[in-house]
């Protein structure tokens, strides 16, 4: 991977659900160390700080049409949307430290001006493919892959100035083990590529991603990985707001990174879901780092 700086925008969101406490994942993951990580691995690390977030409170802000937190998710989507953008456009690879899995919206809205045909790997144990009219909750962290595929409320899919910014051809999800009825709809309808756990468990995480990147090697021109800690299990990554049993190993994902660092696919990512509140002594931040080391090329020996 031709990438020797890294841009870390930390964006400290809790808005597009209802537990507090991931507003603080992108510190957690820095004191967990992730500059001083990548810096061994000989990358220049800009650290751009973090992204504004409003406050319903000051946007006078009610639920509308069954989404929490509408207008304050729109407006840090755009403001991160142009910092990635412009993250890009400086020649540096962008890290995104999340904050919920809202952020996406504006991340692959940056992320997407720059190439033709964006492919996404959503790392993840649910779809986020959730509108206001599937949703049980509300909550855009639901949301944030439908909306980039140009579905849900104008207000999501229009960040950005444009509508769609992936196409539904161009997504693998990874880990999948919790997906509403509305998303299972969604996927068939849209011939989206999923392997479940039910596939991980039966191919192994090496087949998975040796098909995952020549599918995606084939027909994409740059890479975005949108890593949500939930994807792994919660017995690894217990600091997540949606934890859900039966997910992917602390040494399957180290795996999954290390191959995708092989390919050279990767040209953005984020890393999102990280609850200290939840966590146990910053394990789950400190998961997080780590697999960004194998994303970034550590390597044993």
């Amino acid at each position: 991977m031709e990438r020797k700086n890294i841009s870390i925008i930390g964006v400290p969101m809790d808005l597009g659900q209802a537990r507090r406490g991931v507003d603080m994942g992108p510190s957690a993951i820095r004191y967990a160390g992730v500059v001083e990580r990548l810096e061994e691995l000989n990358y220049e690390i800009n650290d751009l700080g973090d992204v504004q977030i409003g406050s319903p409170q000051r946007l006078n802000e009610e639920s509308v049409d069954n989404l929490r937190n509408l207008k304050a998710v729109a407006e840090a989507s755009e403001a991160l949307a142009n910092v990635v953008d412009q993250t890009i456009h400086n020649g540096s690879f962008p890290l995104v430290l999340g904050g919920d899995h809202s952020i996406a919206i504006g991340t692959l809205a940056g992320v997407s001006k720059h190439y033709k045909n964006l492919g996404v790997i959503w790392y993840d144990a649910h779809g986020d493919l959730n509108t206001a009219e599937t949703s049980p909750s509300g909550n855009i962290h639901g949301m944030p892959l439908a909306v980039s595929l140009g579905l849900g409320h104008p207000t999501l899919t229009k960040i950005g100035g444009y509508e769609q910014k992936v196409k539904p051809e161009n997504i693998v999800i990874i880990g999948a083990r919790s997906l509403d009825d509305g998303e299972k709809e969604l996927i068939k309808e849209k011939g989206i590529k999923v392997y479940s756990m039910h596939e991980i468990d039966r191919m192994g995480m090496t087949a998975v991603m040796e098909e995952t990147i020549a599918y995606l090697s084939e027909r994409t021109d740059g890479v975005h990985l949108s890593l949500d800690l939930d994807g792994l299990d919660p017995h690894d990554a217990p600091g997540v707001g949606t934890p859900v049993i039966g997910g992917i190993s602390y040494r399957e994902s180290h795996l999954a990174m290390e191959m995708l660092e092989e390919s050279g696919l990767i040209t953005s990512a984020e890393f999102v879901e990280v609850n200290p509140i939840l966590d146990d002594k910053n394990k789950t931040a400190s998961v997080a780092v780590a697999l960004m080391g194998s994303l970034f090329g550590e390597k044993l020996v």
